[in-house]
Order: structure tokens, then sequence, then C-alpha cells
């Protein structure tokens, strides 16, 4: 998976976020970047079937690195950096740290916990807190549940008005697994789709379907909708690519 969805406010009249591990327009995912594994990614959200003076426009390209910090399998934690261009205040940071499905018991679920949308300039100050229960149900998929609070000073709808808390959900299943040979099994197709509910520019939900090329290489691509298109604008299209470079440091 991606590691979104899910941020950090970019300033009216376009919005973008800066992403930790995440499904696709969210954080929500139950994984982690693995000890000293970079990933790199690079997220593209617009406008499709628009003119310019219907609506149409786009929110700065984010190049982001995500890197696991904590050795060991019974907690895992990430910090993470997004670049955006254009914008005036380009830069934002996120985290993420918890215990994956099944280590604290043979039926726990995975549970983590972080915060991202940390901007360097006005409006980009989002500072999201969540909490993630998630768990695997073959062959439905995984499911995973937060809520999330965050800044009330930039957290608002298009009237003005506080919406900083919400819940986010998501869901992704493997639909096609690769077929390979002397190499760790990988889905070669993966269906994803998360929700944030507020009236504020996290508020939103997609759906997605990724390709992985390989087991570091993915291309995903899907539409996002807004709860709030007077902070976000209309319905986006977005085209994702995610890689995993090979391992810094640790085994």
């Amino acid at each position: 998976m991606k590691r979104l969805l899910f941020l950090v406010s970019l300033l009216l009249p376009c919005q973008a976020m800066a992403t930790p591990s995440s499904t696709f327009w969210t954080p929500m995912s139950l994984d982690l970047q693995p000890y000293g594994l970079l990933h790199v990614g690079v997220d593209n959200y617009f406008t499709v079937g628009r003119e310019l003076n219907d609506g149409a426009g786009a929110f700065p390209t984010d190049a982001g690195l995500t890197i696991g910090v904590v050795p060991g399998s019974r907690l895992q934690a990430e910090i993470g950096v997004d670049f955006f261009q254009p914008a005036d205040h380009p830069w934002a940071f996120n985290f993420k740290l918890g215990a994956p499905e099944r280590t604290l018991s043979k039926q726990a679920p995975a549970l983590e916990v972080g915060m991202f949308g940390l901007g360097t300039g006005p409006g980009t100050n989002l500072n999201v807190l969540y909490a993630i229960v998630g768990r695997s149900f073959p062959p439905v998929g995984r499911l995973s549940l937060s809520p999330y609070t965050g800044n009330g000073s930039v957290l608002r709808s298009a009237s003005g008005e506080e919406a900083k808390s919400g819940i986010m959900v998501a869901y992704d299943r493997g639909l096609i697994a690769a077929k390979t040979k002397g190499s760790d099994p990988f889905q070669r197709v993966v269906l994803a789709a998360d929700y944030a509910s507020g009236n504020n520019v996290i508020g939103g939900g997609g759906v997605a379907l990724y390709y992985y090329f390989s087991s570091t290489i993915s291309l995903v691509t899907g539409p996002v909708w807004f709860n709030e298109k007077g902070l976000n604008g209309e319905n986006k299209w977005s085209i994702q690519l995610d890689i995993n470079q090979p391992r810094l440091f640790g085994h």
C-alpha cells in the first residue's frame, strides 16, 4: 500500500495533503515502513473534463519521503517529509508508530497513532492527531477505523465554522496475485477505498486501483471527492507513484 490519504493545507483555493503511509486519500493503513526502508512517492490531483472557466484546477504536486525508524517487528515507527510545488510554504512533516496485527496477541488488531499536516507556514499547520484500529478479514479484505482531531484555527468549513474533528475509515483487498518465481509473493492488483468525515480540507474520500510492477514499485489511480468543494474545489482524479528504495540501514 502507498504509505495516504492521508495531508497539509496549502491555502485557498487549492488544498493538498502531506501523507504518511496511507490507503489513498487518508493516512488510514495497517502498514508502516519497515526499519531502514525508504519510501519515495509522487502524488498528483487534478480535475478531468473541465475547462478553466468551469472549475478546472489541480493541487500542488507532492514529492514525499517516508522511512522506518524503529528496529524489530513488535513496534514499528516511521517519519516523513513532503515537498509541495507550487506553494509558498512547501514543507510538511508527519510521523506514525504502532503495533502490527497479531503482535500483542494472536487475535490483536493493528494499533497505530500518528500526526500529519505538520506544516511550516500559515494555513499549513493542520497538526492532525489520529489513532487507528484495524484488522484483516480474509477473504473480505482489511478494514480500519480512526478518530481524528486537529488545529481548529485551520480546520474549518467553507463558511468559517470550526470543524477540527471527525472519523476516518479505510478498506483494501488484493484482487490479482502476481506470479512469482524465487521471490516473495505479492498482490499485482489491489482495490483500495477510504473516507474522512468533516466539513474541512480533510473531509472526502476516494476509490483506487493499485498496480504493482514489482513488490517495490506501484502506480495508484482513481477519483477523489470532497465534503467541502468551497475549500478543495471540484472533485479530482489522482495518480500516485510509489517506490520502496533498498534498505538504507538495519537488516
